[in-house]
């Protein structure tokens, strides 16, 4: 199954190779028409959670907002496809570098980063384009259990100088650590519910709820810039790619009295919300992030 799995990955890239960029718009569009509009899979979710981040939205609203986000996660599966095909002549003419000069200037030679985003837009195109144009990036990433989905999907994902991590594996935290050794960026994917025992209890748009340590936890042991990154598509079909100022962290690691990572992950959050808050058009609204903590 693994064989079969990465001989399709093979095929598809080829195929999606010589079809227009406006084609994974297009699926995009029709998958989140079937999934809202037809099926409504997880619609109440959806409800709940726009509710508690943005209270008093109208029912209209949330359909709209329900809508567009579902193209973003729809389309950034097609996306994941282009990956194997990208060349610097499209990146230069389709991508568009939010905070990029200033993430450059203030970068230090020889070190690593610990970047942190959510799903929000294309985030394994926009990890494949950095890798490419900007510096090395390893992405911290959960993998199927199903051989064929999982040879598939990092078939595709693969292709790229992107490399991955097991956020599972027994020895993630020296791949880890040695990866940063190398002056890669890593990628913490921080937006998804993370209950015990590698999850620490925060709030999320208020609300209580549970959410991965491990970034505050290499943040504390190696002292590397912390920076908020993520994308998004515009109405012209342009991809931002955004690097925020790296997060000053002074507070909460002189704050001997708490829960250094509990604070540390809160303070990410903060950033999160600030980046959703911002354009709530492109997350991920079906995940049942708010979970009870335990």
């Amino acid at each position: 199954m693994k064989k079969l799995g990465q001989i399709c990955s093979y095929i598809i890239a080829f195929i999606w190779r010589f079809l227009p960029w406006k084609v994974n718009e297009f699926l995009g569009r029709f998958l989140a028409f079937l999934w809202i509009d037809v099926f409504g899979i997880r619609r109440k979710v959806i409800d709940e959670n726009l509710e508690i981040a943005f209270p008093g939205m109208s029912p209209a609203e949330k359909t709209s907002v329900a809508r567009a986000a579902m193209v973003s996660l729809c389309r950034s599966f097609f996306d994941v496809m282009k990956i194997p095909s990208l060349n610097r002549d499209w990146i230069e003419k389709n991508i568009i570098f939010e905070g990029l000069d200033d993430f450059k200037k203030n970068k230090l030679e020889n070190q690593g980063v610990l970047f942190l985003t959510l799903h929000l837009g294309s985030g394994d195109l926009g990890a494949a384009i950095i890798s490419k144009m900007v510096m090395p990036t390893t992405l911290i990433t959960k993998h199927f259990k199903n051989q064929f989905l999982d040879s598939f999907w990092f078939g595709l994902r693969g292709r790229s100088e992107t490399e991955f991590i097991d956020a599972h594996g027994k020895k993630n935290a020296f791949e880890i650590l040695g990866a940063l050794k190398k002056n890669r960026g890593i990628f913490f994917v921080l937006d998804q519910f993370m209950g015990k025992p590698f999850g620490v209890e925060t709030s999320f748009f208020g609300v209580k709820t549970g959410t991965a340590y491990g970034l505050a936890l290499f943040a504390k042991k190696t002292k590397l810039p912390v920076v908020p990154i993520y994308t998004f598509w515009d109405d012209n079909q342009k991809l931002h790619i955004c690097f925020s100022p790296a997060i000053d962290l002074t507070a909460e690691f002189s704050d001997t009295g708490s829960d250094t990572h509990e604070l540390t992950t809160d303070r990410f959050n903060r950033e999160l919300e600030r980046i959703i808050t911002a354009h709530p058009r492109h997350w991920m609204w079906v995940h049942r992030r708010w979970k009870t903590f335990e």
